[in-house]
């Protein structure tokens, strides 16, 4: 199923980048929890097992569809940032690309430390900023909770308020009526209600990733249910709102999605726990500086947007890397899932300059197969960014670059 999946997934149309990434993210852990609960009976007798986590996993399975019964988890406390600061931490260099020959589709799935669900670093104003303008500009475009999901969209911004003082205290404290930022000078009053305004935008303006809810209703289906899709780049919240799990996919044409795929997503949906987070990145080309939205593949607004609509061949200057770092987590009173999505956004002219990264991104580059290829738009760019790497490359063994001393780098690094 892994290899049907990886076929599958990447003929999926641009606008529906980050829910296939992460429904790929879902079916890669599915079958490692699989795997692994095998391996626990295989080697264990079940007295053996932590009781608390036999009984989580058991009532997590004897639940009704649509019901979720509240856990009693409670996430640890967060380690403040050792010196983290507004000025000098650095944003974290992902590198999740490989060399060929041949590119396979892997999802560099692991697990998260709790101290890691949300990462700030200096480049976090101008994320503020360009967020409060979408929410300003756009509204429920971007952002907005159905009426079901409100409940779990408050504790979202709760978990978030416990978290964030916790994890970053020179910049977030809390108050007795919720949070203050002590950068932006902004207090957030989540005690009143009705709240001030949809807690999916107060979540977004905390921090520097895009949000998004999940919740299971009677019928055993998820549906997204709340959000604030606002720095996504080449997909919109208003396109995909209210949608089951499956029709999100199927609606982008996804082949063998609900022949092959949609009853193990369902089942690990239903097998999620809240002590469970996990973490994938990927990565894409861009050849636009815009990092809410890809203006080169069309207007915002457009009826329907894809990489036909680029401009071929832009300047090596309008060439920037996309990463993205996902987490995917339960919460444990309402049981929605929760997919934090932050983007990473560098021009292909600074990423260069890192030892050995242009003859790597090339290699992988010319790795993809043609629907690989098809799906992350190397026609409209391929033939100048490849040209630039290889130059830049060549710079570098020129230089003395030591081809054969290259460390082994760990995933996604």
């Amino acid at each position: 199923m892994i290899f049907d999946f990886l076929q599958i997934i990447i003929q999926d149309n641009l606008k529906n980048v980050t829910a296939i990434c992460l429904l790929t993210t879902l079916t890669t852990w599915l079958l490692h929890s699989l795997l692994h609960h095998w391996k626990n009976h295989q080697i264990h007798d079940s007295t053996d097992l932590d009781q608390n986590s036999t009984s989580s996993k058991l009532q997590t399975l004897a639940r009704k569809p649509g019901e979720w019964i509240p856990s009693d988890f409670k996430r640890p406390p967060a380690t403040p940032y050792p010196d983290w600061s507004i000025q000098t931490t650095k944003p974290i260099p992902y590198r999740p690309f490989k060399y060929g020959p041949k590119y396979f589709i892997t999802m560099g799935l692991r697990s998260m430390k709790w101290d890691d669900w949300i990462e700030l670093d200096n480049h976090y104003l101008r994320y503020h900023a360009d967020k409060a303008r979408r929410i300003t500009e756009r509204g429920p475009k971007c952002s907005k909770t159905a009426p079901e999901a409100m409940d779990a969209a408050i504790e979202l911004l709760e978990e978030l308020i416990s978290y964030l003082p916790q994890r970053y205290p020179s910049m977030f404290f809390k108050t007795p009526t919720g949070i203050t930022n002590s950068i932006t000078h902004e207090s957030f009053n989540t005690t009143a209600r009705p709240l001030p305004e949809d807690p999916m935008q107060t979540c977004a303006r905390l921090i520097q990733d895009d949000l998004a809810l999940m919740l299971e209703r009677p019928d055993g289906e998820y549906y997204l249910l709340a959000g604030s899709i606002l720095l996504a780049g080449f997909w919109r919240l208003e396109d995909k709102f209210g949608m089951r799990l499956s029709d999100i996919h199927t609606s982008g044409d996804v082949p063998g999605y609900k022949e092959k795929l949609e009853k193990g997503m369902m089942n690990f949906f239903r097998r999620l726990r809240p002590e469970d987070p996990v973490l994938r990145n990927n990565y894409f080309i861009q050849v636009d500086d815009n990092l809410p939205w890809s203006s080169s593949i069309g207007s915002e607004d457009a009826d329907s947007v894809s990489w036909n609509t680029a401009e071929k061949n832009k300047a090596i200057g309008q060439h920037y890397f996309r990463s993205e770092r996902q987490s995917l987590r339960r919460l444990p009173r309402t049981g929605a899932v929760v997919f934090t999505i932050r983007t990473y956004f560098e021009p292909v002219t600074e990423v260069v300059k890192e030892a050995y990264v242009p003859g790597r991104l090339a290699s992988a580059i010319r790795s993809w197969g043609n629907d690989v290829a098809r799906y992350k738009g190397r026609e409209k760019y391929g033939e100048v960014l490849l040209e630039y790497l290889d130059r830049m490359h060549e710079a570098q063994v020129s230089e003395g670059l030591d081809l054969g001393k290259e460390e082994v780098r760990s995933y996604p690094f």
